[in-house]
């Protein structure tokens, strides 16, 4: 194949986490009601899984329910629980105010996992998680998937996996403060939540 100047193209797979204990650790506490009044009262993740000529990666991100907008995110070349750690750090290093916030996830191993469910507690999150095998209860973060994947992943070719984590800050910055959306009244993510809180101050 390298004589014939031939690549192997990978084919896209869905990533599917082990489900652990079904239904045993939290409960389905957003149950579709995604809509919030404020910044830092509905979080969501999960993991989504990339290829890049021919190299498995796996992003892990926060997106915050009240305006779309990526909080922080993660990237590894497994999907094991430091991904989801980092990424939990990251979000708590930007933002404080988390007492009360609902953080919403499937059932995958790493949202059932000790260390995660402790650093829950530990910033006064409650953790809620959707039913087994139902993606429409995390509609919110499997559309921003979505999103990224056709307007970055599936219009570029990426020589290496570094080139792709290059670009993916970028659009991801882009997605914050630059795409506007309907549902925020016309404004990017960023700018809805600054307008948010300048209503509040007057």
């Amino acid at each position: 194949m390298k004589q014939l100047g031939l690549k192997a193209k990978c084919k896209e797979r869905h990533y599917h986490s082990y489900k652990g204990e079904v239904g045993r650790i939290a409960p389905n506490v957003l149950e579709r009601d995604f809509a919030a009044e404020s910044p830092n009262q509905k979080w969501t993740t999960d993991v989504t899984q990339v290829c890049i000529n021919g190299r498995k990666l796996y992003l892990s991100p926060i997106l915050d329910m009240f305006n779309g907008e990526i909080i922080s995110y993660s990237i590894s070349k497994s999907p094991n629980l430091l991904m989801v750690m980092s990424m939990l750090k990251k979000a708590f290093m930007k933002h404080h105010d988390t007492d009360g916030l609902i953080l919403h996830s499937d059932q995958g191993w790493h949202y059932q996992h000790m260390m995660y469910q402790k650093m829950l507690k530990d910033y006064g999150i409650v953790q809620s998680m959707s039913r087994k095998g139902n993606c429409l209860d995390n509609a919110m973060m499997e559309n921003f998937f979505g999103l990224m994947k056709n307007e970055l992943l599936y219009v570029n070719h990426f020589e290496s996996v570094e080139e792709f984590e290059r670009e993916l800050k970028k659009y991801i910055w882009w997605y914050n403060n630059k795409r506007i959306k309907l549902r925020l009244k016309g404004m990017s993510p960023a700018l809805y939540r600054a307008h948010y809180y300048g209503d509040i101050n007057n």
